[in-house]
């Protein structure tokens, strides 16, 4: 009998994350690390894990729209959506009713993303491969055939991505060999929240170097002489050989982001992440003229590939960041890739977020392989944070991702943590000395 998509469980879970105020930045100052957690289920018993990450409250709104979307799934032929994972996601962005609550943004899109994340996952379990490797596998026109370039061509087309893809595919078998023995490079935001005393500030950046990172990112765009002071403190922590990010999350706007980075340029910032709205294109291309040699990131509240396309052609990003949940899911996110490698820019993903690290791992470590051929200033954010929850952790080690070995990709919560983190009845929030971060005034 034909196998078929049985189930599709949605599971609210979430994190304390704000006890300790771990992940907290000038706009979030309180997060809990959640996530709407999504399992497929298949009438021969396969599953496929993935989830949509959030920051506490409205994961319930996360859970209905990635079951608002269920129904196009349930009853699928199991050989049909691995093989071809883009048509179901064609199908989850362009469903006509749900599609207008974005379009292609928002919740709605977020909500795909989880759903296909969770097929190529299936996907990369039946093929017994990490995600990474699947995807590496796949021919120039396979991986083509998954994008759609509908509102891309004007920046690339098919046979532009399919002349990236061949270029890369000499070398493809040594950089694999390279990066199952040597890792990708990682950096680290662990040392950089912004509720983190000077301290603790201190004492993690120095432990940072010597765990062998030499990119750290700093949270900024609370206090000016906060920040003025606490990028000190980092730099004499780290010396003048490592290199510190800034990450504002979007706090400031265009002007403010000018006056801001000029007062912590003696710090020398390697990049500014984040500096203003992430719609807006123009205030991003503003920012990078007016900073530079200063670098500007961005990437992990991109709507879609539309924008990415719209940073690239107007020259307002020095560094492009995916995000594993943000866009519809692996799909979006080898457009993203492609249109990176056309533009020359290098990819560092966002992952400060439960499970994003799992995740986009895989992303990065295909583009090594498959797409850009390259890890020079490129590396994948790295915290410290509720990896034990997973069943597949990532392993960092001498300041760079080893690559996943296990099928899938990587995104499995245990169990026990589901149970117990599960929102709101399991008994980590059940006891009433565990509370939600507070609201922001």
């Amino acid at each position: 009998m034909t196998e078929r998509i049985t189930a599709v469980d949605t599971i609210d879970v979430r994190f304390p994350t704000s006890v300790h105020r771990d992940g907290s930045d000038a706009m979030n100052p309180f997060p809990d690390y959640s996530a709407a957690y999504v399992v497929l289920r298949t009438s021969a018993g396969g599953e496929g894990h993935g989830l949509v990450f959030t920051v506490g409250r409205g994961t319930e709104i996360q859970v209905a729209a990635v079951r608002s979307l269920a129904p196009m799934v349930i009853g699928q032929p199991v050989d049909e959506l691995t093989a071809d994972p883009g048509a179901l996601a064609r199908r989850l962005v362009g469903d006509s009713q749900i599609r207008w609550l974005g379009p292609a943004k928002g919740v709605v899109h977020m909500a795909a993303g989880g759903l296909v994340n969770a097929v190529w996952d299936l996907a990369a379990r039946r093929a017994g491969k990490p995600l990474w490797k699947l995807l590496a596998d796949l021919s120039p026109e396979q991986i083509v055939a998954q994008v759609d370039f509908r509102y891309l061509r004007d920046a690339l087309t098919e046979d532009e991505a399919l002349t990236l893809l061949r270029r890369a595919a000499d070398g493809r078998a040594e950089r694999e060999r390279r990066l199952r023995a040597e890792g990708y490079p990682a950096y680290t935001t662990t040392p950089g929240w912004l509720g983190y005393d000077d301290g603790k500030l201190a004492r993690l950046c120095a432990e940072a170097v010597r765990d062998g990172y030499r990119l750290i990112k700093l949270k900024v765009g609370g206090d000016l002489a906060d920040d003025v002071r606490r990028m000190g403190i980092a730099r004499q922590a780290v010396g003048p050989q490592v290199r510190l990010a800034v990450d504002a999350n979007q706090i400031w706007g265009v002007p403010e982001a000018i006056g801001w980075m000029r007062e912590l340029a003696a710090f020398d910032p390697y990049w500014i992440e984040e500096p203003t709205s992430p719609d807006d294109v123009l205030g991003h291309a503003a920012v990078r003229k007016a900073l530079s040699p200063i670098r500007v990131a961005t990437g992990e509240h991109v709507h879609n590939a539309v924008v990415f396309k719209q940073l690239l052609q107007a020259d307002a990003v020095d560094v492009v960041q995916i995000d594993a949940c943000r866009v519809a899911g692996v799909n979006e996110n080898l457009a993203i890739l492609l249109l990176a490698a056309r533009y020359g820019v290098p990819v560092c993903p966002h992952a400060g977020g439960v499970g994003l690290c799992e995740l986009v791992q895989h992303l990065a470590m295909f583009d090594f392989v498959a797409v850009s051929g390259s890890t020079e200033d490129r590396a994948i954010e790295y915290v410290d944070h509720l990896h034990d929850h997973f069943v597949d952790p990532v392993r960092v080690t001498g300041g760079r991702y080893l690559a996943p070995t296990a099928p899938g990709m990587s995104g499995q919560i245990r169990p026990e943590s589901l149970a117990a983190y599960r929102f709101p009845d399991g008994p980590q929030w059940a006891d009433a000395a565990t509370t939600p971060g507070p609201v922001t005034p």
